[in-house]
């Protein structure tokens, strides 16, 4: 195929963000062509094409997952990663490096307002990456479409990461950077009774444990926006066997996590402070949870959402098929995953909006 010159093979293969997005304009079954060419060896024939033929190419240079034995390495490896893919952010009025000085630490944050002058919702946002790496630059495209979209003040929290800091550590910082915007909401305009938490993967964890340990406090957020959250250490789940292998978190991800932040610790897997599936369940703000198809978290997610109904807890769940897990630090490559990103900020603050009765 003339279309798969050499130049953009090798670019691919060197993960350059200029090459991903010039073969995201291309046709589907140019995608699966070049995913078989470079030898993919999974069968997963609802996946986004696109993302096959991503993951086809990091497996062809021996990239598997994207968390290992050696913290350090692993964030510096997944830095270099999201820089690969960087291109112009969504532009956001005002966006803003700030520290928030809380009784367990004093700590960085990164403040976005699409509307500056305006009484907006704040929603306050922790970052995914397996509690081992990550922080504000890796999801600050996310935050930016999402304060556009959501319509919303966005605080995105850069808590202490694991192994160095413990699961009490982390999940007091980011419980007390809730009750700082809670305490701050006149200083920052933010519509009364109107802020969230949110988080994907690792940081959908923390909000729904920070979500369940500040449930009747005054500080208690009004909703939940949980991406592809990581629920429960302990099951391992149907989906967990399909989607272990080829994928962007893989089951030795998991393994590595679970040493990283439980393991090390010292902490049963089934203690709600890493756990919440295991947590108190009842009278917790309303969830908006996504959940990606082919993801090793996608029956935890599933099964949670299915544990706050039954604990009268309102829940819009919305699953998209064809994606895997991590789709929302995709978007400067993936057309598609940025139109979901989009698509579901909106849904959420619909969601959010919606009559209670």
């Amino acid at each position: 195929m003339q279309i798969l010159n050499s130049s953009l093979k090798n670019k691919l293969h060197k993960g350059q963000g200029a090459a991903a997005r010039a073969l995201n304009k291309l046709p589907s079954r140019v995608h699966h062509t070049l995913a078989q060419a470079l030898g993919y060896p999974y069968h997963y024939p609802d996946l986004d094409p696109f993302i096959k033929c991503m993951m086809a190419a990091q497996l062809k240079q021996g990239k598997i997952g994207f968390i290992g034995a050696d913290p350090v390495q692993s964030r510096q490896a997944f830095d270099r990663q999201m820089q690969s893919i960087l291109s112009t952010p969504t532009a956001v009025k005002r966006v803003e490096e700030i520290r928030l000085n809380l009784a367990s630490g004093n700590i960085a944050a990164r403040y976005y307002h699409p509307a500056p002058h305006k009484k907006l919702p704040l929603i306050v946002f922790y970052h995914g990456g397996g509690f081992v790496v990550g922080g504000l630059d890796s999801h600050d495209e996310f935050c930016r479409l999402m304060a556009v979209h959501a319509h919303a003040q966005v605080l995105s929290v850069e808590y202490p990461l694991a192994p160095e800091a413990s699961p009490q550590q982390i999940i007091q910082v980011c419980e007390d950077a809730l009750a700082w915007a809670y305490q701050h909401r006149r200083e920052m305009k933010i519509l009364k009774n109107r802020i969230a938490v949110a988080g994907d993967s690792a940081g959908g964890n923390i909000a729904a444990v920070v979500a369940q340990r500040s449930a009747h406090s005054a500080y208690a957020p009004d909703a939940q926006f949980l991406i592809y959250p990581a629920l429960d250490f302990k099951s391992r789940h149907p989906s967990f066997f399909a989607y272990k292998d080829g994928l962007v978190l893989t089951g030795q991800d998991i393994d590595f996590v679970t040493q990283h932040y439980v393991t090390q610790h010292q902490v049963a897997l089934d203690d709600p402070i890493i756990s919440p599936t295991f947590g108190k369940l009842k009278k917790l703000a309303p969830a908006f949870v996504v959940t990606a198809g082919h993801d090793v978290l996608h029956d935890e997610a599933e099964i949670y959402a299915h544990k706050l109904r039954q604990h009268a807890v309102t829940v819009k769940y919305v699953e998209y098929l064809d994606q895997t897990h991590g789709f929302i630090s995709m978007t400067f490559v993936s057309r598609r995953a940025k139109k979901i990103s989009i698509e579901m900020c909106k849904n959420f603050r619909k969601f959010w909006d919606r009559p209670r009765s």
